[in-house]
């Protein structure tokens, strides 16, 4: 099998609404052999993979796979792979289960999709898996099969080892997974509804979005103290601070060679304990230490891990884990140390063996026991016995092979919660907060936690930041303690705010306007909005990073950020292709339309493909899905949404399924006719909601841009579902202009110069049709002038309809080149472009071949006369901008090589028309340093 392409899905996507891994594979040979004809297949795998027998694949039963994979033919190897990947993550600790195999385009090509819980941990999981699969194929099949370079790196089938390979990727999951206590506290949020970012390759985790988040790293909350983490770092601060309130602690002494511990030692009196001053999980404590020999040793290893060594008292008693949160004692577990228990039979050595055998044990933090280590502590406490790891332990006596009781080294715990002591609780609470920690772990060592430490004596030996959860939630006897849940009340109180309202825009045409305009409404009622669009991320209205932002990682930088307080998210075809969404659920969610567009990339080849991943923006949002009532692929995502409420837009006051979807009570916004002109309308539970007549609406240049009073519709339809007033919207609605500096390549109009410049990124069929139909709308004394071109990744057939539609609207039209041509050759764009222009009957001398764009450009602004109108459709906007503020235009052009003079008489009908736009009372007219006018709304620009 080779893996063709890998995709990581962050969010909601054509699969899932969760995070999942897709492959798209080339079985090669393999695809004239599935499973049950590959002799002794399946037995070698189940062999290497017992889990898979729990697998209920499309069965939903246990042994549903085995079923698959051995019935008739079997099943094909890709989705093999889907199941092994799953289960060797499962097998990690990952809490995985979903996965779908289909076909792909070419014949023997699939997709492979899987969940995944960490993704680098997920495409390791898929080269393990091919390496297996690869080794259990027959010799012959196996020199057939071609596996990845990355995949066959190192790898030789005469030296795997299965088993070595698997616990070298559950080491590696150890390091890139969330740890038990971090990911109990991720699902405790999503217990409560609350989202959650991760912030780095370990345990730094946002917990609600915007201006509400708050932040965890490990079981240290955006709210402890740093200066109660440094108390409690310092053992012994953290030893004087409490003895000073009368708590029961032991006695210290701080040393720093071994002969001032020895003095320690003898002056506090034997038994004693050394521990390194700040370090954590038992790491190079020994206790009960009876003699100087011993406490050289322990002296060593506790300085392999701090410098200075703390020599105390050696308390009596068993070891016990408070945990306190929000200054109540949530949980406390008994931890015994590991150990073994003899049969009179096994040695020592086999003992661990057999312990390490129990399915409940792993590595590291695998799963809710740790593997028992053979190393110089248990070798050290053996010899206190006068032991050795050979030695035959009599029937029921027991080794200890770890002196401190920690899970990570071997230890059980034992929960003790309900039957602990009042004193016992108090003293825990104040000890906590004393230090100063809102999350406390306080290590109390006593004989008998259920009797007061006043009666049966005790102490605490340390207080900890960030304690661990793992012993608490699953305890090895004793009821589990949801220790996560009162650190997320902790953090967010019940009825506390935890989430942003999220607007979420797709479609083919009008995201980027629609998205600007519900943006500007937001700001004018007085929120602090992020947006995400093609030209950057805005904050508050200031660009902070510039570029496409239209995807995942865009929409995350929004989310992240702790001044925003609400979210307006464009998002485009490509980033759910390439990644999914960048959040799991939106407010309101938008599709605009669907129309031909990118169509031939990425699998999406028709308009229904194309319109279920656009659907995926409403099939996750909650509180309302806003849908295009005059396009048909739009209705039919009604059926998809599990939103609260749906809202329709349409430009027909007489659409009959809005019509009746009113009559019910529901949301719409409608293009109404009226004495004056038309009226952007909304509906709401019966009510008549007029808001403002689009001549009044500048962005739509006298409601003569139709697709712009579209995005109107749009934008204040999901305003209203957000809650802002009416009044707000109107406000919003009549101060939003395309100036260049509010909607950059979005019908940009210059009207410095004796003719008309409109500037837009019109890059597809439908784009180009609504800019013609506007140009057609517009009076214009003199010509209409197009500067055209196609991005190079377009299809053919959109390419000649783009070419078409120009050659029939406009008197000239200047062919230019996309400055990146996405594949094609350096004129073929516009060799199609002339050819369809001269199918169609244009005259050759209504139309002029200028590759270059910026020569285009310029050429378009020299055939201007006074009275023209000029449409630029531009690639690179910012460039073709300057070039119309700033063209002079005194001098006359040389002629360009293959240019024809114009034709200036134009004698179609023109629709009647008031007039062009013209300042209205009560704004403001801002000109240039030349005293050429660019811009005519007051306000924000």
């Amino acid at each position: 099998m080779k893996t063709l392409e890998r995709r990581i899905y962050r969010g909601p996507s054509l699969y899932a609404h969760f995070p999942v891994m897709r492959l798209t594979v080339d079985l090669g040979v393999l695809e004239q052999w599935p499973s049950a004809k590959i002799p002794g297949f399946v037995d070698a795998l189940v062999a290497a993979l017992p889990g898979l027998e729990e697998h209920t694949c499309s069965f939903g039963e246990r042994g549903g796979l085995l079923r698959r994979l051995r019935e008739d033919d079997g099943t094909w190897l890709g989705h093999v792979l889907e199941h092994v990947a799953i289960e060797l993550q499962v097998r990690t600790g990952a809490k995985v289960s979903f996965g779908k195999t289909r076909t792909a385009d070419a014949a023997g090509h699939y997709h492979v999709v899987y969940e995944y819980e960490e993704e680098k941990v997920a495409e390791s999981a898929c080269r393990l898996a091919l390496r297996l699969l690869h080794t259990l194929l027959p010799e012959n099949l196996r020199a057939q099969d071609k596996l990845d370079a990355d995949v066959a790196e190192e790898f030789d089938v005469a030296t795997f080892d299965p088993q070595a390979e698997l616990d070298e990727l559950i080491a590696f999951a150890q390091r890139r997974q969330f740890g038990p206590s971090t990911g109990s506290l991720v699902r405790a949020a999503e217990d409560r509804d609350i989202p959650w970012l991760r912030l780095n390759d370990y345990s730094l985790v946002q917990f609600g979005h915007g201006r509400y988040q708050k932040r965890i790293q490990a079981t240290v909350t955006s709210e402890t103290r740093h200066i109660a983490v440094e108390i409690a770092s310092d053992k012994e601060e953290t030893n004087k601070l409490l003895g000073d309130l009368g708590l029961p602690v032991p006695k210290q002494v701080i040393t720093r060679n071994v002969e001032a511990a020895l003095r320690a030692a003898r002056r506090l009196g034997y038994p004693v304990v050394l521990k390194p001053i700040d370090a954590n999980h038992g790491r190079g404590v020994s206790l009960n230490l009876r003699d100087d020999e011993q406490v050289r040793v322990a002296f060593a290893k506790a300085q392999e891990h701090a410098r200075s060594v703390i020599v105390e008292t050696f308390i009596e008693g068993d070891d016990h884990r408070m945990v306190v949160v929000g200054g109540e004692l949530i949980a406390v577990a008994r931890r015994v140390p590991g150990h073994v228990v003899g049969d009179g039979v096994h040695t020592v050595a086999e003992l661990v063996e057999i312990v390490n055998a129990d399915p409940r044990r792993g590595i590291g933090h695998e799963k809710v026991l740790t593997r028992i280590e053979l190393d110089h502590q248990a070798e050290r406490l053996l010899t206190l016995r006068g032991m050795t790891p050979e030695n035959v332990p009599p029937e029921g006596e027991r080794v200890f092979l770890r002196s401190t009781g920690n899970l990570s080294t071997g230890g059980t715990a034992i929960d003790l919660t309900d039957v602990v002591h009042p004193d016992n609780r108090e003293m825990a609470v104040r000890a906590a907060k004393a230090v100063g920690l809102d999350v406390a772990g306080i290590d109390f060592l006593t004989p008998d936690i259920t009797r007061s430490y006043r009666d049966v004596g005790g102490g605490i030996c340390e207080v900890n930041a960030a304690p661990g959860f793992r012993m608490h939630v699953a305890p090895t006897e004793g009821k589990p303690r949801d220790v996560a849940g009162p650190v997320m009340d902790m953090l967010f109180p019940p009825g506390t705010p935890t989430k942003i309202p999220i607007a979420a825009v797709t479609g083919t045409n009008g995201k980027t306007t629609t998205a600007r305009v519900l943006a500007h409404i937001h700001k004018m009622n007085g929120a602090t909005v992020g947006l995400a669009t093609t030209d950057g991320v805005y904050i508050d209205g200031e660009r902070t990073v510039a570029g496409d932002m239209t995807g995942p990682h865009a929409a995350q930088m929004v989310l992240r950020d702790p001044s925003v307080d609400l979210a307006v998210l464009e998002t485009a075809r490509g980033g759910l292709l390439r990644a999914g969404m960048g959040y799991r659920w939106c407010n309101v969610g938008a599709v605009l339309n669907v129309q031909a567009d990118h169509l031939g990339l990425r699998g999406i080849h028709t308009l229904e493909q194309l319109a279920e991943v656009k659907r995926i923006v409403v099939e996750v949002a909650r509180d309302c899905a806003v849908l295009n009532a005059d396009d048909p692929l739009c209705l039919r995502m009604a059926d998809h949404t599990k939103a609260d409420r749906i809202a329709y837009v349409t430009m027909n006051p007489r659409h009959e399924l809005v019509r009746r979807h009113i009559q019910a009570g529901g949301l719409a916004a409608v293009l109404e006719e009226g004495i004056n002109g038309q009226m952007v309308t909304l509906y709401d539970k019966g009510a008549h909601l007029p808001l403002v007549w689009t001549h009044l609406v500048p962005a739509t240049l006298e409601g003569k841009a139709r697709h712009n009073v579209q995005n109107a519709l749009f934008a204040a339809v999901m305003a209203f579902a957000m809650g802002v007033r009416l009044d707000n919207i109107r406000h919003g609605l009549r101060t939003f202009d395309t100036t260049y500096f509010q909607a950059p390549g979005r019908l940009n109009v210059f009207d410095g110069l004796p003719f008309k410049v409109i500037l837009d990124y019109g890059h597809n069929p439908a784009a180009i049709a609504a800019m013609c139909d506007l140009a057609r709308r517009l009076t214009v004394p003199g010509r209409r002038i197009a500067v055209l071109s196609a991005p190079g990744d377009r299809r053919d057939e959109d390419i000649i309809e783009m070419a078409r539609a120009a050659g029939r609207t406009f008197d000239h039209v200047v062919l230019k080149r996309d400055d990146d041509r996405r594949g094609r050759d350096r004129e073929e764009v516009q060799r199609m472009m002339e050819k369809a222009l001269r199918a169609d009957g244009v005259d050759p001398s209504a139309y002029t071949v200028v590759i270059d764009e910026q020569q285009a450009v310029d050429h378009g602004l020299r055939l201007c006369e006074r009275g023209d109108l000029l449409m630029i459709f531009g690639d690179n906007i910012s460039r073709c901008w300057k070039q119309v503020i700033y063209f002079k235009g005194e001098e006359t052009p040389e002629p360009l090589p293959g240019a024809q003079p114009s034709p200036i008489v134009d004698d179609r009908p023109r629709p009647t028309d008031e007039g062009d736009p013209a300042t209205r009372p009560g704004e403001a007219v801002i000109e240039d340093a030349r005293g050429v006018r660019i811009a005519r709304e007051s306000g924000d620009d």
